[in-house]
């Protein structure tokens, strides 16, 4: 197995994270949370697929999706135009606010079928290119598409976790 192909496989394991978490949820379930500092689904599941749009399209030179395909107009958020969430107070996660699940699915789905085109062109050497000199070591994009499969499986988790707290206190 190549390691694009193992990247690959994670990157559909989110997507299929994703639609479990959201799926079946009202508006107002998406964006419940279960504390005043916590995050709701909505938030955890726009963060994450912000983050995966954001990097990967930087990673390859590619257009965000977010803004490409309109998303960021689908939305309709009260944040700036290129916010991907990192850093947000509790003020900015109660921003984050959707009107069906059919708007996050549809927003990961499109930011992933972006992110597989550009893995499946992957050669072994483009791993070692480096993406981001701002960091020591450099970050080349093999660390970079790892990163942000930890970071969007973690996430995707906490959306799993809030929803059984939501459906656990409805019981």
């Amino acid at each position: 197995m190549h390691a694009k192909d193992i990247l690959i496989d994670g990157y559909n394991r989110i997507q299929e994270e994703v639609h479990a978490a959201v799926e079946g949820l009202a508006p107002d379930r998406l964006g419940a949370r279960p504390g005043e500092s916590a995050n709701s689904i909505a938030w955890l599941v726009w963060h994450l697929t912000r983050v995966q749009d954001d990097h990967v399209a930087d990673a390859f030179g590619l257009d965000q999706v977010w803004l490409s395909q309109d998303w960021e107009k689908r939305f309709g958020l009260d944040l700036p135009r290129l916010d991907t969430g990192y850093g947000h107070s509790a003020a900015q996660v109660a921003k984050v606010q959707v009107s069906e699940g059919g708007l996050l699915t549809g927003y990961y789905d499109a930011v992933h079928a972006q992110s597989l085109t550009a893995l499946r062109t992957l050669t072994a050497a483009d791993l070692e290119r480096v993406v981001d000199e701002r960091w020591d070591p450099p970050v080349t994009l093999g660390v970079r598409l790892v990163s942000v499969l930890s970071d969007d499986l973690q996430h995707v988790g906490q959306a799993a976790y809030v929803r059984g707290l939501l459906q656990s206190a409805a019981a």
